[in-house]
């Protein structure tokens, strides 16, 4: 473009101040174009994190929430995220989290499905009628923190 300034600047015999006026318009012109550039993608949202792969938490999960839940997990099993949670192939010191590879991560999907039809039969909406929490099965019920189920004795 700035060519075409100068080309067409020479044909018309714009005198050097004439020539000096496009060239600043020209720059000016560049420098707008680039600020609406910068400030448009500063201006847009980041792209919020969109898990991959669920199966039994919903779809629309928020990502504080499935942190919640995974915490929860972690808690419960006293485990860390690569118990369920397979290694990237292209890079083994983060974790895929949508890879199916590591078997724990269908067991607990197992898992997450039994409590879920326990506590519909049993506990139906988990409150009392006076508002108050009535218990309710959870990771934590049968594990106690331990990665497996511990038997207690009676």
């Amino acid at each position: 473009m700035y060519f075409l300034c100068k080309k067409l600047s020479k044909t018309l015999h714009w005198s050097y101040q004439q020539q000096s006026i496009m060239k600043k318009n020209y720059l000016m012109a560049i420098t707008a174009v680039f600020a609406f550039i910068v400030l448009a993608a500063a201006n847009t949202p980041p792209d919020e994190h969109k898990a991959k792969n669920l199966k039994v938490l919903p779809k629309d999960i928020s990502h504080e929430e499935l942190d919640k839940v995974m915490d929860s997990f972690k808690a419960a099993l006293g485990v860390k995220c690569n118990f369920c949670h397979a290694q990237k192939k292209d890079d083994p010191k983060h974790l895929d989290f949508a890879s199916d590879e590591n078997h724990h991560k269908e067991i607990a999907r197992d898992m997450m499905r039994m409590t879920m039809r326990i506590n519909k039969k049993y506990f139906k909406d988990h409150k009392s009628k006076e508002g108050e929490a009535v218990m309710a099965v959870s990771c934590i019920t049968c594990h106690n923190g331990n990665k497996h189920p511990v038997a207690v004795a009676n």
